[in-house]
């Protein structure tokens, strides 16, 4: 008989017709003559109960159905009697696929911290917790496709091993194969790149961007969605090592186009993962965070306010709010500044523009004044930034001299400046690192609950 998802049975059940489901033990109870098996397949954050008229099979085969034992059934699908669910299944046939020892499964029916659990990052899934928070992920993976498609965006892949770092940071992870403890020198002492397999220094990407505008010259509208790897030493609950970034680019468009775009966006994926994930969301929202469905509704409801940088400063600095990081013009604005002005003056999302370009990166459009950049950055409550953009320079001279400004090497960006050389055009785009978005759909408070296998300094497990 062909397998049911669980999620389809209980979701339009059509009693009286025989089924198979193949899923999960969660729970077993019951007395001497009857059973009742919660089983889950990971469709959805429900469990169907199977009842077992345990007087029809081998007791002793039975023993081996316990938390965690996966098992298919072969039954009759029925209306249930109890409350809390719309569908139980009549079981005539049970087979054992893999059991699962009472005595080392981690996984008993108790409550698990999520500390815990990341220690068993193998298992977790199977949690309810963790199966709705992956669900969530792929649902927002499937709405980010789905909008850029819908837009005229090409899913662009850029490369993973690059010589140019986009961001200026430095932090990132080398790729190479030379022997660490007996590497080729230079006459200078210095490690000899010319040696490795690439013939010249290389790294894991920390960002797509630089690669997308190429591509966005020549296909008007393109979007990244791919790893991205950063070496910064900070054991927070916002920082991962590897995590996944997405990246529009689009040629013709401003920074008042690329607002517009990133309002857009983020407004299409959030609804589509409350109506697509709504189980789930809700769920997260009893367990976890019981103002994450209201929350969510803010960012949909609400339409994003726009000011500059120089005008958020004023607001912060007149608030009267004694801050733990002083603010004046020239700051990088902290969390606890973006959420004061999404949370409490604003009561709204905000996009915030214009800001000095000693803090911003060298490839954003340079202003008139000399002093700011036209950057910005999408600020949302809880979490502060959560997208970060800008319209990029066009211009060949200034973007050479804000190289040249920074002392930043030539060596990896030469391609990246020629483009400015042959039919340069305006353009602008932004990166979203997905895991923040996550945190935001989901409510959960640590980056390494919202991806299966997080990556973070001194641990690279499973």
């Amino acid at each position: 008989m062909k397998r049911s998802k669980i999620d389809d049975l209980l979701k339009s059940p059509e009693f009286g017709k025989p089924v198979c489901v193949k899923g999960w033990v969660r729970t077993r109870r019951g007395n001497k003559q009857v059973a009742f098996i919660a089983l889950n397949d990971g469709s959805t954050i429900h469990s169907i109960q199977v009842v077992v008229d345990l007087p029809q099979f081998d007791e002793e085969y039975l023993k081996g159905i316990t938390t965690g034992a996966c098992i298919c059934v072969n039954g009759m699908l029925v209306e249930s009697l109890g409350q809390g669910q719309s569908a139980e299944i009549q079981a005539k046939e049970i087979e054992i696929y893999g059991k699962a020892d009472p005595a080392t499964y981690p996984l008993q029916k108790k409550g698990h911290s999520l500390e815990f659990l990341r220690e068993i990052a193998y298992l977790r899934p199977r949690t309810n917790t963790f199966g709705a928070v992956f669900r969530l992920r792929h649902h927002l993976a499937y709405a980010i496709h789905d909008y850029f498609n819908k837009q005229g965006f090409y899913y662009f892949h850029t490369p993973i091993i690059t010589a140019s770092d986009a961001e200026g940071a430095g932090s990132m992870f080398r790729a190479t194969i030379l022997d660490p403890e007996n590497a080729p020198k230079t006459p200078e002492g210095k490690v000899d790149y010319s040696q490795d397999f690439f013939g010249r220094h290389t790294n894991l990407t920390v960002s797509g961007q630089l690669e997308g505008e190429l591509g966005a010259m020549a296909l008007g509208g393109i979007y990244t969605f791919g790893p991205t790897f950063r070496a910064e030493n900070s054991n927070t609950p916002r920082h991962l090592a590897e995590f996944w970034m997405i990246e529009p680019e689009a040629a013709f468009l401003d920074i008042n186009d690329n607002m517009d775009l990133a309002e857009d966006f983020l407004k299409y994926v959030i609804s589509y993962a409350m109506e697509h994930g709504k189980d789930d969301i809700e769920f997260l929202n009893s367990m976890y965070d019981n103002e994450l469905i209201e929350r969510l509704n803010f960012v949909l409801n609400n339409k994003f306010i726009r000011l500059t940088y120089t005008e958020g400063v004023e607001i912060l600095e007149k608030s009267g709010r004694k801050f733990e990081f002083p603010v004046h013009w020239g700051v990088d604005l902290q969390s606890e500044h973006e959420r004061y002005l999404v949370e409490e003056h604003f009561r709204c999302p905000v996009i915030m523009t214009d800001y000095p370009k000693d803090i911003k990166s060298f490839y954003m459009k340079q202003n008139d004044d000399g002093k700011t950049v036209r950057g910005m950055d999408v600020l949302f409550p809880k979490i502060g930034e959560i997208i970060g953009g800008s319209e990029r320079e066009s211009d060949y001279d200034k973007l050479m001299n804000r190289v040249k400004e920074l002392n930043m090497s030539l060596d990896g960006l030469w391609w990246y400046l020629d483009t400015r050389k042959f039919g340069t055009a305006p353009h602008a785009g932004f990166g979203l690192g997905f895991e923040r978005l996550m945190l935001f759909i989901t409510g959960m408070s640590n980056i390494r609950d919202v991806i299966p296998f997080p990556r973070t300094s001194k641990n690279a497990d499973f």
